[in-house]
């Protein structure tokens, strides 16, 4: 069983230690602060340990010798890159991944090789709900967006809308009325329940249906469980941290977007590097600043302050005046299972989205892409098939023949920068890219087993 030490208790560290302790690797986690290690260790199976994330001595403590696999998370970059450093020069650690905020850094990426800091992987969780953020800008009426095969292929969620095409029809109909174009579909949520899909399963206004498709395929198929749909053009973000920097500036040349910041100061930084934006300097929860501001014919209201009320209040408040769709973020989970879907049309927790760029190098096998889905309870997973028929379990059979683990769907094989959708004679090759769905976390190891083409980590 491997043995992964995690440096930070924070929200990203304590997400993903839940996570894999669930999936039963053994782990260790180290921060400063006693008061974020108690309440994991009353509940989780695994160890803590009160100490400085960048001290050998600490470290020694915490088993860095035996450790396959460190994640640096702590809010602190140059905490998580000294400590990467340690763990390669001192200790041989194989697999070293760092937070990383300062984009003055990100610009170097040689820094990071194995005669600069050591770090293999650097994860910036900002930039990662960023471009999540802008998958759903780019998807509209998706609740969920997940990329697969550097873009070819999409897992799209999405709520079947009274009156719509879907609404009281079976799979069936849709593969009939989609015809010639595919999409598979891997699961189906009604009132929090699971229901395995099939062609005879009737869907309902108000289910939560996951498919996958190619890309280009995406918005055909999305339009037949919406009433209509809307294109975004007006954007206001409560929030010029971060997140709500980088994602104005990535987006303000293709849409109208006001940004609402509450500190003078960030307000004044904000107006002399987004140029494209309307920058306002209020409160989000203000509500004459939203009627000023024509929030009732906003397309898409995004609150992304660190603060969670605040999130929560001014999304309410923007929907209760009339902005068609609000999306928000949630740092506690708990928050994002009470409120999404309801008055709030997505809730968004930064750790989930973060979680599976971890999640891809903890994974044994091939693994190219992790997504976390429903606040974690489900996971989506790209991997490489590899071998023969004679040392391969999938290898040259037919995905009828292949005894996948209870709640597991084969949805779709990438092969040769063709998206292929899973039928029960297809035949899984050598390199093929596959895709999967997986209901239940506690069947992802015999997932790993069946596809294992060797023991350890790529």
């Amino acid at each position: 069983m491997p043995n992964i030490l995690i440096l930070g208790a924070g929200r990203v560290g304590s997400s993903v230690a839940e996570q894999l302790v669930h999936e039963r690797y053994n782990v260790t986690i180290v921060d400063n602060d006693a008061s974020l290690l108690k309440p994991l260790a009353d509940r989780l199976d695994l160890r803590t340990l009160l100490g400085s994330a960048n001290s050998p001595k600490t470290l020694i403590a915490a088993g860095i010798e035996d450790t396959d696999l460190l994640l640096a998370v702590t809010p602190y970059d140059e905490v998580n890159i000294v400590a990467c450093k340690i763990a390669h020069d001192l200790f041989n650690v194989p697999i070293r991944l760092a937070r990383i905020r300062e984009q003055d850094l990100l610009s170097y990426p040689s820094l990071f090789n194995d005669s600069g800091f050591a770090v293999n992987h650097v994860i910036t969780p900002a930039q990662i709900v960023t471009d999540y953020l802008v998958s759903l800008i780019e998807t509209t009426e998706a609740l969920q967006v997940l990329e697969f095969a550097d873009g070819l292929a999409k897992m799209i969620a999405v709520r079947v809308e009274a009156g719509s095409q879907m609404d009281g029809q079976d799979l069936a109909y849709l593969a009939r009325k989609l015809n010639p174009t595919e999409c598979r579909v891997v699961s189906i949520y009604r009132s929090n329940q699971r229901l395995k899909p099939n062609g005879q399963v009737s869907l309902k206004s108000g289910d939560e249906v996951f498919f996958l498709a190619a890309s280009r395929d995406v918005s055909r198929v999305i339009s037949e469980f919406c009433t209509q749909t809307h294109p975004i053009r007006r954007i206001t973000i409560c929030g010029g941290g971060n997140v709500g920097y980088r994602l104005a500036k990535q987006i303000e040349k293709r849409y109208a977007i006001k940004l609402i910041e509450n500190n003078r100061d960030r307000a004044q930084w904000l107006a002399e590097h987004l140029r494209d934006s309307l920058i306002l300097h209020g409160q989000a929860t203000d509500e004459d600043l939203l009627e000023n501001e024509q929030v009732d014919r906003c397309d898409l209201f995004l609150a992304l302050t660190s603060d969670d009320e605040d999130n929560i209040m001014s999304s309410l408040l923007a929907k209760q005046m009339g902005a068609r769709r609000v999306v928000s973020i949630i740092n506690r989970s708990r928050y994002v299972d009470l409120l999404q879907g309801g008055k709030i049309d997505i809730a968004l927790s930064p750790a989930q989205i973060t979680i599976g760029a971890l999640l891809a190098h903890v994974r044994q096998g091939d693994i190219v892409a992790v997504h976390s889905l429903r606040r974690g309870e489900a996971e989506a997973i790209e991997l490489v098939a590899h071998g023969t028929p004679d040392t391969s379990k999938v290898i040259g059979r037919k995905i009828e023949d292949i005894k996948l683990p209870q709640g597991a769907d084969l949805a779709a094989v990438i092969r040769d920068n063709t998206v292929l959708m899973a039928h029960h004679d297809t035949v899984i090759l050598n390199n093929d890219h596959v895709i999967l769905f997986i209901d239940n976390k506690s069947h992802i190891r015999d997932v790993e087993k069946l596809f294992a083409v060797s023991l350890g980590f790529f």
